[in-house]
């Protein structure tokens, strides 16, 4: 089972995903709640696809159309096996049985529920198996608890017992089952073969495939990682600590990768969220997914990402939005309280005072002056807004799109745009202000009046 066995070349992922979850206390199945904006589901795939897997298995069963629905958004060529009744975790790897028959190379087992598992421990526990025929994830738990025990014999695994079927010595041992395993495929489905449901919960266990296996004269290992990677989320509390666990994560990295935070601790990443080297990140902001942020960026407090690219030398915030669809080119002022949604804007554009930018494009070094506002909903379509290069759009201009304002254009202040602006035309539209003498003076007499007298009647 190990002599020809290459395993970064020929893998299988089986992902368990059938648990319902009743601890979470909700309808949404377990392993679909999010970590860092994408279900525990996504983590575990991503972790595993970066080792180019030949199959990925998901096993469902608690909320199946749903769980399918997501995983085929993440990947469409998974497979999905059904467990419909949940008798282990032996039992549920079983499910993957018939759709692996005719594959021969490695499987690797994890859980949909384990966000933090990292590729390269996953890469190493696969590599292991070039002097081994099962290998398992272990860690050594601050406190063990519950969680199975790794029996060893020096460097060679003996046996995995579950914490209910362990004894007083068995308990007393540190090293921990993270459920994580590897093995050839044709040996893992025969000794799967031979486990059966003498233990205390009545179940297959996948562990005890290891124990069939030394009984057979093979030799299993342990790989041990961080046990942060093994969290494994059951309620609403060890999600916020997967949650937790994750963004410690990313500020680490990303302070590695050159970019500073003032307040790491305030600065909330996506699972996708790529910045980089020399950008400043400033407090209190939140990076939905799909955000790309290029070098040298500027983002100051309180801004909201999501779904947008930032090209170099940006400046954005504070109190900033971007929404999907922004694409910044470089050297573009997103100033505060300025939401961009769908739109482009061309290197050196200016947006930096209380608007709103939604289907448009922004030519180059154009400036939008405060208030200006892309109206682009009719109610049933959104209409799409050009401003040509170096256009300038006067404070409080409302672009009731479709429009066109043309280069070197002008609007004047307070204008309702509701034609095309041709190249270096400046365009006025708005009512003639006509003064009333006196009018003011009178009417807030009449005003106060009125007030008095409701006052005096109550």
């Amino acid at each position: 089972f190990i002599k020809d066995l290459d395993p970064q070349m020929n893998i299988a992922l089986i992902i368990l995903a059938a648990g319902k979850g009743t601890r979470m206390q909700s309808e949404l199945p377990k392993i679909l709640h999010k970590v860092a904006g994408a279900p525990m589901l996504v983590h575990a795939m991503r972790a595993g696809r970066a080792l180019e897997p030949k199959r990925t298995i998901i096993v469902a069963g608690h909320g199946f159309e749903a769980v399918s629905a997501a995983a085929h958004t993440e990947d469409p060529d998974v497979e999905i096996a059904v467990q419909e009744a949940q008798l282990g975790t032996g039992h549920a790897v079983d499910q993957a049985r018939d759709a692996l028959g005719d594959f021969d190379g490695t499987v690797l087992v994890l859980y949909g529920d384990c966000p933090l598992i990292q590729t390269r421990t996953l890469e190493e526990l696969t590599a292991t198996l070039n002097d081994s025929a099962v290998s398992v994830l272990g860690f050594e738990a601050k406190d063990p608890a519950r969680y199975g025990r790794l029996i060893t014999d020096g460097d060679k695994l003996k046996r995995i017992v579950e914490f209910k079927d362990a004894s007083p010595a068995e308990r007393a041992v540190t090293l921990c089952n993270s459920g994580v395993m590897a093995a050839p495929a044709h040996l893992l489905f025969d000794l799967l073969s031979e486990i059966d449901t003498d233990n205390a919960s009545g179940e297959l266990y996948l562990t005890d495939v290891v124990g069939k296996a030394v009984a057979r004269g093979l030799q299993c290992a342990v790989v041990r990682c961080a046990e942060r990677e093994t969290l494994g989320v059951n309620s609403r509390v060890e999600l916020m600590q997967a949650e937790k666990e994750f963004q410690n994560l990313r500020r680490a990295e990303a302070l590695e990768d050159g970019v500073s935070m003032p307040a790491p601790e305030t600065v909330h990443f996506s699972f996708d969220t790529v910045i980089g080297r020399d950008t400043v990140i400033e407090q209190n902001v939140v990076f939905g997914p799909g955000v790309t942020v290029e070098s040298g960026v500027q983002i100051r407090a309180f801004s909201h990402l999501e779904g947008a690219h930032v090209s170099r030398g940006c400046i954005i915030g504070p109190y900033a939005r971007l929404r999907p669809g922004a694409e910044l080119a470089e050297d573009v002022k997103i100033g505060n309280f300025v939401e961009i949604k769908a739109s482009a804007l061309d290197e050196g554009a200016k947006v930096n005072h209380l608007s709103y930018i939604g289907d448009a494009h922004i030519g180059a070094r154009a400036n939008i002056g405060a208030g200006t506002i892309t109206c682009n909903y009719d109610g049933v379509m959104k209409h799409h807004t050009y401003i040509g290069e170096e256009a300038f759009i006067g404070s409080n201009t409302m672009l009731v799109a479709p429009v066109t304002v043309g280069q070197d254009a002008m609007t004047a202040s307070g204008s309702v745009i509701t034609q095309n602006v041709p190249a270096g035309d400046l365009a006025i539209a708005r009512s003639k202000q006509d003064n009333k003498p006196g009018f003011a003076l009178k009417l807030m007499k009449r005003l106060r009046a009125l007030k008095a007298a409701k006052q005096n009647k109550n």
